[in-house]
């Protein structure tokens, strides 16, 4: 569900580079690497020619806008990996080796990339930073609430009438930020059954808690949820719920680097478990089953790759235990009904 990064790359790549330098001539970095995911072709080239034109003229390299200082920026292409989004995993591959997470201490700032200190941070956090320059930090602070202060790059996919990426204040609530910039949800807002707020890895949130809820970092966390990447995966009452989450946890299987035995044995669990739950195969006891193994994923894994896998399945089992408790006992007296019939008829 997040595209927001991509967006800047292609549509306003020079706006990134500018940050860039920006950024690493205020902590008197001397080069900047920006990590693409290997989906991204036409981002990288858009993002390479603005590198390109930056370096033509006289912005980038030796002397570099005229400052004295010598900056270089690299654009760096991966391979799709997912893992590679965690700092850590991402220096490896950069450095040539298997995109794994690194154990921490030493973190980053103190031995990174190349054994050098080094920042990592987000495309976004990055491409902001000359507006805010330019406006003032009273300017971006006087968005939002506070603690929560500032804009957002909010992508709104799934059952919405125009899915968009858009930047709006913090702490906007959910249902204005649909129905402002979306059209609203498909079949109208009776129609929602839930939205995941903030990217693939939190915790689904119900209609009823979607009505008041604001978009920022505490509000969502007191509702158990979180902002994460701001990518907002709206449901309306056509989607399977369970089966939605299943194949958020095939992802997150099938993404693991499988170096923690928490997050590689979990996760497989997890996905099993929900997959059989899409039909109601299963015992009511393996919901609270499912609850305990995300448990003992989460928190337990180097990176956080084990707790993206468990939020989701805790959000599914605290919002729609009823849902899944149907699925199994319909599923169960189907199998009991035709056991009988077929013993009647022997």
């Amino acid at each position: 569900g997040t595209c927001k990064d991509r967006e800047i790359m292609r549509s306003d790549p020079h706006k990134l580079v500018e940050g860039a330098f920006v950024v690493g001539t205020a902590m008197s970095a001397r080069a900047a690497y920006i990590y693409i995911r290997g989906e991204f072709i036409n981002e990288r080239h858009a993002l390479q020619k603005a590198v390109d034109e930056a370096y033509a003229a006289g912005l980038l390299g030796k002397n570099a806008c005229g400052s004295g200082i010598d900056f270089d920026v690299y654009v760096h292409f991966g391979a799709g990996a997912y893992i590679c989004g965690e700092e850590t995993a991402l220096i490896e591959s950069l450095e040539g080796k298997q995109g794994k997470p690194r154990l921490k201490p030493p973190f980053p700032a103190n031995i990174g990339l190349y054994g050098c200190p080094t920042t990592v941070t987000n495309v976004e956090t990055v491409a902001v930073c000359p507006t805010i320059l330019r406006r003032g930090p009273e300017w971006f602070a006087g968005f939002g609430r506070k603690n929560n202060a500032g804009t957002k790059l909010f992508c709104i996919s799934g059952h919405v009438n125009n899915p968009v990426t858009v930047e709006e204040e913090m702490s906007i609530p959910l249902k204005e930020l649909l129905e402002k910039h979306c059209g609203g949800v498909i079949g109208g807002w009776d129609n929602l059954l839930g939205v995941i707020p903030g990217g693939s890895s939190v915790p689904v949130l119900p209609k009823d808690i979607c009505s008041d809820v604001l978009m920022d970092f505490d509000a969502l966390k007191d509702v158990s949820s979180g902002l994460g990447t701001a990518a907002v995966i709206v449901m309306n009452k056509s989607t399977d719920i369970v089966e939605a989450i299943s194949r958020l946890s095939y992802f997150y299987k099938h993404e693991s680097c499988g170096q923690c035995t928490p997050c590689r044995e979990g996760t497989g669990w997890l996905w099993k478990i929900l997959k059989r739950m899409e039909k109601g195969n299963a015992k009511v006891e393996e919901i609270d089953m499912l609850w305990e193994i995300t448990k003992q994923i989460e928190g337990h894994t180097i990176c956080a790759l084990g707790d993206a896998a468990a939020w989701p399945v805790q959000g599914l089992v605290r919002h729609f235990r009823p849902e899944l408790e149907r699925r199994i006992n319909e599923f169960n007296s189907g199998q009991s009904a035709t056991a009988t019939a077929t013993a009647a008829a022997a």
